[in-house]
């Protein structure tokens, strides 16, 4: 009985002091868990990243509710107020971002060319992912002749620079919204066309997309429906990697007089203005550049981001 007692005591020494122990570890526990939840969600979502998103998001506010947010007319003149300084340099408050060389309030131009560039980029960019990715499959599924000639066509393209070829077609046909928009649409296909045609040989070695074959699904519902889904995170990376390029393509091709005509104005439209006035009235010039920058920042910046997260190797 007397050692008996002895050790129940002990064991009830023992869990007390255990859970004193506990008790004692527990606040610090508690109080550096939050710290370690915030390590990882930065980690995870780095703060820079989810600046740019909230950008990006913010420039498609813009787009959307252009004819909103612009306070005046985009083409408006207002001689008595030419090349008037922004609000912040001492101009009047009546015009935040200053006018142009012809009295045209630039916030107002600004927000329009914001929705003109993100819509030429936007739809560019689609179509030459659509472009990239068919041809991809075509070349996976014929293979053969097909195949060759494909990954021909993908490397004449590639080692054409396309700014000549933009230059020398826009020169011969002349320039609308919609042959600029098709225009920019073959650029960047062949890194798509790459891409999938690469995946979609490995997908379908792989069991599933046998197995549908087997069950008697059609080619096309293969790719769409088993194919696609599998190789989307690898082409999402490489479209976010495409519109930032196209951007700066249609910047470049309008700041040359070859991209949007007049009366419409885009961010690459705005520069090529705002050159001449440099000195005189650099505001012309930086609002547009800043937003060119900053949007083709962001979105290659989460571009990388996207990279990093879908990429299993990394994880």
């Amino acid at each position: 009985m007397g050692d008996s007692a002895l050790l129940a005591a002990a064991n009830t020494n023992d869990a007390g002091n255990a859970s004193r122990h506990d008790s004692e570890r527990g606040p610090v526990d508690e109080a550096i868990s939050p710290r370690r939840r915030l390590q990882r969600l930065l980690s995870d979502y780095p703060v820079l990243v989810m600046v740019a998103i909230g950008w990006i998001l913010a420039i498609l506010v813009v787009a959307l509710f252009a004819d909103l947010l612009a306070p005046y007319g985009y083409s408006k003149l207002d001689l008595g107020a030419r090349l008037a300084p922004p609000a912040f340099m001492g101009g009047s408050s009546a015009h935040w971002l200053g006018t142009d060389e012809l009295g045209r309030d630039v916030l107002s131009r600004l927000v329009i060319s914001v929705r003109i560039s993100l819509l030429v980029a936007f739809v560019s960019t689609l179509l030459s992912a659509t472009l990239g990715v068919s041809l991809g499959f075509i070349a996976a599924h014929f293979r053969g002749w097909v195949e060759q000639v494909v990954l021909t066509l993908v490397d004449f393209q590639a080692s054409m620079p396309f700014m000549i070829i933009a230059l020398a077609v826009l020169a011969f046909f002349g320039n609308t919204l919609t042959l600029f928009i098709a225009l920019m649409g073959c650029y960047g296909w062949e890194r798509s066309a790459r891409i999938a045609r690469g995946l979609t040989v490995a997908a379908n070695e792989q069991g599933y997309a046998a197995a549908a074959n087997e069950i008697g699904a059609s080619p096309m519902r293969v790719y769409a429906v088993h194919v696609l889904p599998n190789i989307a995170s690898t082409l999402i990376v490489s479209v976010t990697l495409t519109f930032p390029e196209v951007i700066l393509l249609e910047s470049g091709l309008s700041f040359l007089g070859l991209g949007v005509q007049p009366p419409m104005t885009s961010l690459g439209n705005m520069v090529g203005y705002g050159r001449e006035y440099l000195q005189s009235a650099p505001w012309i010039l930086l609002a547009p550049s800043a937003v060119i920058v900053l949007t083709t920042f962001s979105v290659s910046l989460v571009g990388d981001w996207l990279r990093d997260r879908l990429d299993p190797t990394l994880r």
